[in-house]
């Protein structure tokens, strides 16, 4: 199996300069060591989406290059780990069988260790997954320098071993990256989950003037901030978006939105309480970094649904947990959409109100917020006048 060649040629497409010391661990590091296997979204020959298992013994060629790419492959879904998994197992996808671990695309993982500006003296903090992640830092660092938490403990056993098969020895733990963290430890803290809002043992965790990358859960942002005197932080939202699976703190996520809760069907058959014309024509918030960003920090914990009825007519939902909902049907894609909306919230004007910002604007807030957080994590993104405050 030539992974060396598939691997430099990883590097190749990832890295700009051959030189580059990333360009060196990606061209020298085993993925397929830490992923042998994946779950990947298909769908049944009747119509049903599933997850479905991939291992070497399908196609080592295809597998070997599907390692290779710079794409994000599913380790866990649910509590359902690839490594425990039977031979051609498939399994149902829906809203309780969500993505729980990964091996963040190549890319991304470099995104967040540029914007981290890792030195060679750094030490480094990071999120475990499959164990890749900390292999590149390891390459980069020397594995002395890098520690690597996850709340898994059979994530972390597999990656020590994985780790170990690829010559590193960096100190790997069962940690929940939200709790206690050993004070002054780390020059760098480098996410890849998303969390609602920065821990205050992050701060706490920072030595002076340190400096710390992650994505806000729910949303496209990525913050980088830098320890200030006082214990807080100072930074931006990163120019590029990104998203991550967002922090577990046991099994499986506990904030999963039923599947049919009882707001569901009154968004579903009810008349609203309000009938209107949208401004805009129809959105689906999910598929826009910076509208579904923005519309996370004024309103927190939107669920967003949609459906295409035979005859072509498109409708998106939007729930939430205090009871508001909206419906948005429109039969051609530029047809403004009736909006039926109901609870004590007006879910669509508040998006309709994002998009009247976008247009007026010809861009959001969010994009090159500044970021100021507070010794106890309080964020304030704030930009031209706009501020959201996550507590």
């Amino acid at each position: 199996m030539d992974w060396e060649s598939a691997a430099r040629g990883l590097a190749a497409e990832t890295v700009i300069r051959p030189e580059s010391r990333w360009y060196q661990a990606l061209a020298t590091t085993p993925r397929h060591l830490f992923v042998p296997r994946w779950w990947t979204r298909t769908t049944s020959t009747d119509g049903e989406d599933l997850w479905e298992l991939r291992d070497s013994g399908d196609d080592t060629d295809t597998w070997l290059r599907d390692t290779y790419a710079d794409t994000t492959l599913v380790t866990r879904v649910g509590t359902h780990h690839a490594d425990h998994a039977q031979r051609g197992q498939t399994l149902p996808r829906g809203r309780d069988r969500r993505s729980t671990s990964s091996s963040t695309l190549p890319a991304l993982l470099l995104l967040m260790y540029r914007a981290a500006f890792v030195t060679d003296a750094s030490r480094l903090l990071v999120t475990t997954g499959s164990g890749y992640g900390t292999a590149l830092a390891c390459v980069r660092l020397g594995q002395e320098r890098v520690t690597s938490v996850d709340v898994d403990p059979y994530l972390v056993k597999a990656a020590r071993e994985r780790l170990a098969a690829a010559g590193h020895h960096p100190r790997v733990e069962v940690c929940d990256l939200t709790g206690p963290l050993p004070e002054g430890a780390y020059d760098r803290i480098v996410s890849t989950v998303s969390v609602p809002t920065v821990p205050a043992s992050w701060l706490k965790a920072l030595a002076p003037g340190g400096r710390l990358v992650t994505a806000l859960a729910d949303t496209g942002l990525v913050i980088v901030a830098d320890k200030t005197p006082e214990g807080g932080a100072v930074g931006h939202v990163a120019p590029e978006a990104a998203g991550f699976m967002n922090a577990r703190h046991g099994e499986d996520y506990d904030d999963t939105f039923p599947e049919n809760p009882p707001v569901w069907q009154s968004a579903q058959y009810a008349e609203g309480e309000s009938i209107t014309t949208g401004r805009y024509p129809l959105m689906y918030v999910p598929d826009t970094w910076d509208v579904r960003s923005t519309l996370e920090l004024l309103v927190p914990g939107v669920d967003h649904r949609r459906h295409t009825a035979d005859d072509g007519i498109r409708t998106v939902h939007m729930l939430h947990a205090d009871g508001s909902w909206a419906r948005a049907t429109a039969a051609e894609r530029r047809d403004l959409p009736t909006v039926h909306q109901g609870g004590p919230r007006r879910l669509w004007d508040e998006l309709d109100r994002i998009c009247t910002w976008l247009v007026i604007d010809g861009d959001l807030p969010v994009r090159g917020a500044t970021v100021t957080i507070t010794p106890d994590g309080a964020a304030t993104l704030s930009r031209r006048g706009w501020s959201a405050t996550i507590a």
